[in-house]
């Protein structure tokens, strides 16, 4: 007995007739390139702005006297500056200079020291300026360099709830636009501070303004490819991150100034608004807010481009009208209404922290190995490109679930294992590290795909852009987390591996999405999934190309 059931018109079955994966998708890939290089020079540009050099308390004002004067400049170090085993004292001086060291310099017990009076002087053998020298942001101020990275990522937090909400009702483009000209605005203002609170408020609404680049550039991208490409499209165009991360390691090595560094790592922004002209609005969006004229003069672009033809007589305005089309402006509250978005909202909120925070908690350590911070920065985004391709090749043999899970899991094992690790094996330390952090990547890389996969297109951005906001509280705290080393060496290692264990542990309660249709609507997650059948249908198409019905076979 067969049943004729009537099915809506998916966007994927479009996608079939005018090629999801072409000229036109892999032209959009490379315009969203340049801004996506961007994203990891300002992430981790706090590696090196706010590096604290090599100093010591400045003496100079203590030469009035003959005797000091007749010094050598290692005799007046000697007398006023006490000694540790890698150098002078940072932040202290004796009270009085102690000429007696001058014949005995091992008799340092017992000698009043107190702050430096007269300011710091600085190691500009590596860097010409940063903000620990511009601002004298050393000693029991030290924090405030680190702080400026929590600023950053604060405004990263706020930007993607903001920019989320945005782009889901005023569309990934125009929204998209704004995200480059904010960035661009501050991130080059920032350059021209003239204190520290004037820098911390333009990094603020510097990364409040890169979030959009962030969080539009990979959903808009997803949503123009085939359910096949998809993990191809989402892995590929990561790969821009890690280039973007190696060149900062070059640009910073070049550039030792932090006002010339910043601006040379924001200059590309200028290039992407140039090249915001030739990028499309999502198809998918623009049909589910009944722009059916716009959404056909993309999808014949997408159709020319692909030397396809254009969508045959029978896919008519009406029926485009049909698919995706919602009457409801959606929120941040549609996550929460119902069990299962509810239910996959927690979660993904959870995964999202301890992606981010174990991501950024390894990056930000870029001194742990005890090698020069440049190639160590430059072996940490290195390792991202070989874990990118090899979680592209699990993605479709495993699923997006077991990924998730297992790099989140596996990178916890690794920091674990440093834990205990003795310091005299620093050969096998760093592999691990490396390991670690390559592991790291690959689970950032999984979660954009995983989340865009999840969340329908109605609260795509507005789940998105949630994620985000979740995952950024965790970032701004892994600054702050690395502080932490002052009670004990070790505890923020603990801490990053215990949570990288748990949202690998919580990654495995998500739902598989290889080789699913993106959901459209939250009836899409709500409804229970239908049983697969194995045998094929006996009757009737199992599509109907203008949105009609299918027969399916009951017997």
């Amino acid at each position: 007995m067969c049943y004729r059931i009537p099915v809506k018109m998916k966007f994927e079955n479009i996608l079939e007739e005018i090629d999801g994966f072409g000229s036109f998708q892999l032209i959009t890939i490379v315009l969203l390139c340049a801004p996506r290089i961007v994203l990891p020079c300002h992430f981790l540009l706090n590696n090196f702005i706010a590096a604290s050099p090599p100093h010591h308390c400045d003496i100079s004002s203590l030469g009035d006297g003959g005797l000091f004067r007749n010094l050598s400049e290692e005799q007046r170090l000697t007398v006023s500056l006490p000694v540790r085993d890698d150098g002078p004292e940072s932040c202290e001086m004796f009270a009085e200079p102690q000429f007696q060291l001058l014949a005995n310099s091992s008799n340092r017990t017992g000698l009043r020291t107190v702050h430096c009076r007269s300011g710091w002087v600085y190691d500009n053998s590596t860097f010409t300026s940063t903000l620990a020298t511009e601002w004298n942001l050393v000693c029991e101020r030290r924090s405030l360099t680190q702080t400026t990275g929590t600023i950053f990522f604060l405004g990263v937090m706020i930007g993607g709830i903001a920019f989320g909400f945005f782009s889901d009702k005023y569309g990934r483009k125009n929204t998209l636009l704004a995200s480059y000209i904010m960035a661009t605005v501050f991130g080059f203002c920032s350059a021209f501070a003239n204190s520290y609170v004037v820098f911390a408020v333009l990094r603020f609404l510097t990364g409040f303004g890169l979030t959009g680049i962030s969080i539009i550039a990979i959903v808009l991208s997803i949503e123009w490819v085939d359910t096949d490409h998809r993990s191809f499209i989402g892995v590929i165009g990561s790969l821009s991150w890690s280039v973007g991360n190696m060149l900062l390691a070059g640009l910073a090595f070049l550039v030792n100034d932090w006002r010339s560094l910043i601006m040379t790592v924001t200059a590309p922004l200028g290039f992407a608004i140039l090249t915001w002209w030739w990028i499309p609005e999502s198809a998918r969006w623009l049909l589910a807010h009944g722009k059916v004229e716009k959404a056909k003069f993309y999808l014949d672009r997408c159709a020319k481009l692909n030397k396809r033809h254009k969508l045959s007589p029978k896919l008519k305005l009406e029926t485009l009208s049909t698919i995706e089309r919602q009457d409801t402006n959606y929120t941040y509250l549609d996550l929460i209404k119902t069990p299962k978005m509810r239910r996959l909202t927690l979660l993904m909120g959870i995964v999202w922290y301890g992606v981010a925070s174990t991501y950024y908690g390894i990056s930000l350590n870029i001194s742990g190995l005890g090698l020069n911070m440049y190639l160590t920065h430059f072996i940490y985004a290195a390792i991202e490109v070989p874990a990118k391709l090899m979680v592209f090749c699990f993605l479709n043999i495993i699923g997006r679930r077991k990924c998730q899970a297992g790099t989140l899991l596996l990178t916890g094992t690794c920091i674990a294992i440093n834990i205990f690790l003795p310091q005299d094996l620093w050969h096998v330390r760093i592999v691990i590290a490396i390991l670690g952090k390559g592991l790291s990547e690959a689970s950032f890389t999984t979660v954009f795909l995983y989340t865009t996969e999840l969340y329908p297109t109605v609260v795509r951005q507005n789940g998105l852009g949630y994620t985000i906001f979740v995952s950024r509280l965790g970032v701004s705290v892994a600054p702050l987390i690395l502080l932490l080393e002052d009670v004990w060496t070790l505890l923020p290692q603990v801490i990053i591996c215990s949570v990288a264990i748990v949202s690998g542990l919580v990654a495995l309660l998500l739902p598989e999405t290889l080789k699913e249709k993106l959901p459209e609507t939250i009836e899409d997650i709500e409804k229970p999934k239908l049983l697969n059948n194995t045998r094929k249908p006996r009757c009737g198409n199992v599509l109907a190309p203008s949105g009609g019905s299918v027969e399916v076979d009951t017997k």
